[in-house]
């Protein structure tokens, strides 16, 4: 098993107070590294997974080189340079999983349908729409080069080439890539195990009495979902009340059965802020004030040696928090490397005066025009605005004159894996 991270490396270089977004990914890029162990799955149960070693071709595919297309088969060189084919058509054909036995004499031509093997004595393949059959004979305007609607063998993959790398986490595609060369297993990273927490004496759970005293917890749910979005294990710590012991219970199980810990809320100063109280007696830790919008604070630290990530309370800064700075940590933790999101530049629907100091995130979405609008509202209470997006507007760190038109860097949802 790896070492687990040392618990000195969310340490902010000395002076550091307010840090900006790059350089906070930086620090975060440069000092977490991968915690899971490895293990070998069938194919069938693959998806999903990362790759704890690259993938290589066990055979060339395709293996011979064979037909992309249903017609005839035959040999270039029996055209003579003629601008039209008149060949002999020998009985019998080609099939995929059935090759043709054998060569085909020069001058004559093979039915053969799609993913044939080529038959010895040819190399070029007419359509059959284009050809007329009579007589026994096969009549065409020939193909423009040698090798036409052929398929060359090893054209996808050579036999030993690494058609996947390691810390790739394997979509469908990939499972075909895998199993078209002959691989039926793959050496994958143990799932990474995220324990999610809430606290708080006014959290009350969905489906409690609409009148009951207390807010609704959306967080847990919420992150819980975003953790397994990208394919890690969910271990639900549930809602603790402001008790510091039932916290440290909580954060106890957490680091006896999860890789690394999420709790929202709880990580300030506040008379009931236990979750920064009990990190601190334990020496572990370290409030990031990032210069972001939604978010500022981002809580890192340890419990018994399992990473800790205290989001902020806030629904919307703790979903934006997650994914620019908890998943790309995450997954670098669970051996996919770090993953930024791709990023592309839309022209805007809003228009919006910005000051200078902070990054900031809008809820965002595209208009079927293709520019993007941006939610009515940036408090980061209102979770509608979450559902109602697909992705986030981003803007720089300095000041910033946005007008209708002008290209915005836009980051969709798709983007982070959900």
């Amino acid at each position: 098993m790896p070492d687990r991270l040392p618990d000195d490396c969310f340490a902010l270089p000395p002076g550091v107070d307010w840090t900006p977004v790059d350089a906070a990914l930086e620090l975060l890029r440069s000092r977490v590294t991968c915690v899971t162990g490895t293990e070998t799955v069938k194919l069938a149960d693959a998806t999903g997974r990362i790759l704890a070693a690259p993938v290589f071709a066990r055979r060339s595919n395709p293996p011979h080189k064979n037909s992309a297309i249903d017609g005839y088969a035959f040999a270039w060189e029996s055209l003579g340079g003629a601008a039209m084919g008149d060949l002999a058509l020998v009985a019998g054909r080609a099939a995929a999983g059935h090759p043709f036995p054998d060569a085909v004499p020069e001058g004559a031509a093979v039915r053969i349908l799609t993913g044939a093997e080529l038959p010895r004595g040819t190399d070029t393949i007419v359509l059959q729409e284009d050809t007329e059959v009579a007589d026994g004979r096969v009549r065409f305007r020939a193909p423009k080069k040698r090798g036409a609607n052929a398929r060359a063998a090893g054209e996808d993959a050579e036999a030993g080439a690494e058609v996947l790398p390691q810390g790739r986490r394997l979509t469908p595609a990939d499972l075909a890539r895998a199993a078209a060369v002959g691989v039926d297993e793959v050496e994958v990273r143990t799932r990474l195990r995220v324990a999610v927490l809430s606290t708080g004496d006014e959290l009350i759970q969905p489906g409690a009495d609409p009148e009951a005293a207390g807010i609704f917890d959306a967080n847990r749910p919420m992150l819980a979902a975003l953790a397994a979005a990208q394919g890690f294990e969910v271990i639900d710590l549930g809602a603790m009340p402001d008790s510091e012991s039932q916290i440290a219970a909580a954060l106890d199980r957490g680091a006896a059965e999860a890789d690394a810990i999420l709790t929202s809320g709880g990580a300030s100063a506040g008379d009931e802020d236990h979750l920064s109280r009990l990190l601190t007696g334990a020496g572990n830790l370290v409030i990031w004030r990032i210069a972001v919008k939604p978010g500022r604070p981002l809580a890192l630290g340890f419990w018994n040696g399992v990473p800790v990530f205290g989001l902020p309370g806030n629904p919307v800064a703790a979903f934006v928090c997650f994914l620019i700075f908890a998943r790309p940590a995450l997954g670098a933790l669970a051996g996919a490397g770090w993953r930024a999101p791709h990023a592309f530049n839309v022209p805007a629907a809003f228009e919006k005066l910005k000051k200078p100091g902070r990054r900031e995130y809008l809820r965002a979405r595209i208009r079927a025009d293709g520019r993007v609008e941006v939610f009515h509202s940036e408090g980061s209470g209102l979770i509608g605005g979450l559902s109602w997006s697909d992705g986030l507007v981003e803007l720089p760190d300095g000041a910033i004159e946005v007008r209708p038109g002008d290209p915005v860097t836009y980051l969709p949802y798709a983007s982070f894996g959900i």
